[in-house]
């Protein structure tokens, strides 16, 4: 059964009592943002978004950025027909970001929830351009084998953590904890111990 990411989806896991309470998206938001600009040692001004689903990310940045220019991709008709005009929204799948690079590189790029459900194939063929697209820190949430994660199981691709972490950093992309990446241009100049030895 192919998994179709229409209203009743977005209903079920991201609204009605699912795992996108607002004040849950409001803290990851607030945590990538203050991540990304300790290290750009400025406010963000760019946001790309992948695998935004109806853009949810949007509202919580936008509050504390105003002029933050955010831009949304999404492989879920529904998504952008609803919300597509209003969010900044466009249809795209991951593998279609092996060709795809829609901006210049961002302050903050977002890839949160999407990972863990693409077939090894699909993932490889559009992980370099995570980061190829961030020029500040990458907000990467991905769940791996034994983490334990509520949610949507269907289709969840039980890897290990090293998985993810071999092809993060294979791109040159930094872990900096708590789902956060630094880019390459600014891991150069990233101090001993703010990231893992």
């Amino acid at each position: 059964m192919t998994k179709t990411y229409d209203r009743a989806y977005f209903d079920r896991w991201y609204r009605h009592g699912g795992i996108g309470h607002a004040a849950r998206l409001a803290r990851k938001v607030q945590l990538a943002v203050a991540t990304a600009e300790y290290h750009l040692e400025r406010p963000i001004r760019s946001v790309l978004d992948i695998g935004c689903g109806e853009g949810a990310w949007r509202a919580p940045l936008l509050k504390l950025r105003p002029n933050v220019r955010y831009l949304g991709f999404d492989s879920s008709d529904y998504a952008v027909a609803r919300y597509g005009r209003s969010r900044n929204l466009h249809l795209a799948r991951f593998a279609d970001f092996a060709h795809l690079r829609p901006c210049p590189p961002v302050d903050l790029l977002v890839c949160s929830d999407v990972l863990h459900y693409l077939d090894t194939r699909e993932l490889d063929r559009g992980l370099p351009a995570l980061a190829e697209l961030c020029g500040g820190v990458a907000f990467i949430e991905v769940f791996a084998r034994g983490d334990g994660a509520e949610g949507d199981e269907h289709e969840f691709k039980q890897r290990p953590a090293a998985f993810y972490r071999e092809r993060l950093r294979a791109l040159g992309l930094q872990p900096l904890g708590s789902h956060c990446w630094l880019s390459a241009a600014l891991a150069t100049h990233a101090t001993a111990l703010e990231l893992p030895g």
